[in-house]
């Protein structure tokens, strides 16, 4: 599979809640942030913790996001404060430019 996203990409994580194991943290779910890499392709490990294969391999990504985004955005942080978090591409979508 080929990645979807480069760096430089605006997303949005997806916002739903399945059951059972996610690897993907619930307070990131429906926000916004930027791929700041591509670390390459990785067995599905929401797969794997089911005994199944995982395959075929899932881009994963770095995605920074700024604090006031996860935070409130109300201007509490600095423009430079930023968390980073490894998201696999089946929890990405393109960014609504709105």
């Amino acid at each position: 599979m080929s990645p979807r996203f480069v760096p430089g990409d605006r997303v949005r994580v997806d916002d739903r809640a399945p059951e059972g194991h996610v690897r993907t943290p619930l307070f990131l779910r429906g926000r916004h942030g930027v791929v700041a890499r591509l670390h390459g392709a990785f067995a599905n490990p929401e797969a794997l913790a089911y005994g199944k294969d995982g395959l075929p391999p899932l881009p994963l990504y770095e995605v920074r996001f700024t604090m006031d985004g996860l935070w409130g955005e109300d201007g509490a942080f600095a423009a430079a404060d930023t968390l980073s978090a490894d998201i696999y591409e089946h929890w990405l979508e393109p960014d609504d430019p709105r």
